[in-house]
């Protein structure tokens, strides 16, 4: 792939390519330092997401259950690793994507025995389904784009997001228009298979990050069924429709909603010592 960056530029993605890796390395080995910082020094913003999640986790100490739905790589820009490594806790991680998986997913938690990874996205049933992703490029950058629908990718190129992307890390576009998505089946389960095949008894955090697809999971997943105690979910790629029914969906359920930048928490009622979160 053709590069059209400085050599002062080369250099910064190289370093943040090492830190990337070093960081990576040190929590797939749960190393001890690693862990111990979250445990002992590190102090979220007071009223913000993080400081919600880390309260919340510690108020189930040893008893956490989370479902992810695209986990990507486990890492980058995911708001609950570090709460799982440092509260141990157990759930399903789901990546659609065998590459990121493989590469990424199943080696970060390896040594976290409650955790599951699985190769898979939620669906309606059980089967496989086409997901469409940057054709020229696997940077986590470029992975974290994928989706089911070929139109948000396309979106992606309109909005100048991938070209974005590309001009900062040096990559070219191809001129071949034909190589700027690709797609390949990945594997679907459906919510109740999820549930009976790891024996999930409760989910205290479905966390979703889905490309826009989140209304879709967050509709699948049956929530008057499956009733997680607490939902995260992405607003940055939805429409102001899709958000509204997002919003009105949950309400509905008895969920407190409040907005954290791009990301939506919400709640189950009553709230009691989390109340204070939801004050405007």
């Amino acid at each position: 792939m053709a590069t059209n960056s400085s050599p002062l530029q080369s250099l910064k993605r190289n370093l943040q390519q090492r830190w990337k890796m070093i960081r990576f390395n040190l929590s797939a080995s749960n190393n001890p330092l690693f862990i111990g910082f979250y445990r002992n020094f590190y102090n979220p913003k007071k009223g913000s997401l993080s400081d919600f999640l880390s309260q919340y986790s510690k108020s189930k100490p040893g008893n956490f259950t989370v479902v992810q739905i695209g986990a990507n790589d486990g890492i980058t820009h995911d708001p609950i690793h570090k709460f799982i490594k440092r509260d141990d806790w157990k759930g399903v991680l789901l990546e659609p994507q065998p590459d990121v998986f493989n590469e990424f997913l199943t080696k970060i938690y390896a040594k976290n025995k409650g955790i599951h990874p699985l190769c898979a996205a939620i669906g309606e049933k059980d089967g496989t389904q086409p997901i469409y992703k940057i054709g020229f490029s696997s940077m986590r950058w470029a992975t974290g784009l994928a989706s089911f629908s070929k139109e948000k990718i396309e979106k992606a190129f309109e909005d100048g997001i991938v070209a974005s992307n590309c001009k900062r890390f040096g990559i070219e576009i191809p001129s071949d228009k034909s190589q700027w998505i690709s797609h390949e089946d990945v594997q679907v389960i459906a919510p109740a298979t999820l549930i009976k095949t790891y024996g999930l008894q409760h989910i205290d955090l479905l966390q979703i990050d889905a490309e826009g697809y989140d209304l879709e999971v967050i509709r699948i997943f049956d929530i008057p069924k499956t009733r997680p105690q607490a939902i995260i979910f992405e607003n940055v790629g939805l429409n102001a429709a899709d958000y509204a029914s997002c919003l009105q969906l949950l309400e509905e359920q008895n969920y407190q909603l409040k907005k954290f930048g791009p990301n939506t928490l919400a709640l189950q009622k009553p709230l009691g010592e989390f109340a204070s979160f939801f004050n405007a």
